[in-house]
């Protein structure tokens, strides 16, 4: 039986595109990457770059330099391609600037044949993704933000070192938005498939040291921190764009918290914020509503509340 030959095209060929590139090519992901940028001398530079890549590599990606009117017969359109906040900004003040470039870029994409799978992390995701959905007028299925993905990721890995034990032994999600009102769902975090909530009342006196306040502000601000130190982020939310893109391109059902359209899950509609959900070969299979807590459910609310005014922000302009 004949393989399916699968492309990807990432348009925006900075440090989050390249590592993305980079991590799928070193998972043999996909048989082709193309690489699009503004600039397409740098394009060509990193293709070159990354191809020298394949000696060291289990399998053979072909990595190649291309245009957003190339994208035709391609699988999956990862856009990073974004503006970046300057110190002291947050995510939502670059949004303006972020819209222009996105309507230009889906609007071209659209035009040029492309008729695959949106993964959006270009920032602020949430209202990026909400944007690329409008324009693109794809199904909300065909239209995926990396979301809270990352910040999961984040939440996890601090709870490993508290804990003393892998990252991937826990459960749980960072929901709402990819930013300052995003929130921990405690209730359905899970240690080994245990409740972490009743681990910590079964083991006062060894876990009263753990601040789960303190940790979910580590975790909303892990991000900034690392902005601050090194000016960017790069290989977190590079991996979490190549696993979003496994998924859709293996049909794996992963269940990764993305940004998603939301059509009246959580009681929210109109908006897109961060959920667990079902990722296939045909995008979003489904999105999972947690039984959240009664306080859980009023962040969320006030989470999409946020989203929501920055949307009608635009719409007003």
């Amino acid at each position: 039986m004949e393989k399916k030959f699968r492309k990807v095209a990432i348009v925006g060929s900075g440090l989050v595109g390249t590592a993305c590139a980079y991590s799928m090519i070193n998972q043999s992901i996909s048989e082709e990457i193309m690489m699009i940028d503004r600039t397409y001398d740098r394009a060509v530079a990193h293709a070159l770059d990354l191809s020298h890549c394949m000696d060291f590599t289990s399998t053979r990606t072909k990595v190649v330099a291309g245009r957003l009117e190339d994208c035709r017969d391609v699988d999956v359109v990862v856009l990073t391609a974004g503006a970046n906040p300057k110190p002291g900004q947050t995510r939502l003040d670059v949004l303006g600037d972020a819209e222009k470039i996105t309507r230009d870029i889906v609007s071209r994409l659209v035009d040029g044949g492309f008729d695959g799978i949106f993964v959006v992390a270009a920032n602020p995701v949430d209202i990026v993704t909400y944007i690329v959905r409008q324009v693109s007028g794809f199904l909300r299925n065909r239209v995926i933000g990396t979301g809270t993905s990352i910040d999961s990721a984040r939440l996890k890995t601090l709870l490993s070192e508290v804990f003393s034990i892998d990252p991937r032994s826990v459960n749980g999600y960072v929901l709402g938005e990819h930013g300052d009102s995003q929130f921990v769902a405690w209730s359905h975090v899970t240690i080994g498939g245990k409740p972490l909530l009743h681990i910590l009342d079964q083991h006062k006196e060894r876990f009263r040291h753990v601040d789960l306040d303190e940790i979910a502000k580590k975790t909303k601000d892990a991000g900034w921190e690392i902005f601050t130190r090194k000016g960017n982020t790069q290989f977190g939310i590079g991996n979490a764009l190549s696993f979003i893109v496994r998924s859709i391109l293996n049909d794996e059902h992963k269940i990764i918290a993305v940004s998603a359209v939301l059509e009246g899950e959580y009681g929210q509609s109109g908006v897109c914020a961060g959920v667990p959900a079902i990722i296939g070969g045909g995008g979003i299979v489904e999105i999972l509503e947690l039984n959240l807590a009664e306080e859980e459910r009023h962040k969320f609310e006030h989470s999409c509340g946020i989203l929501t005014s920055a949307i009608q922000s635009l719409q007003q302009r």
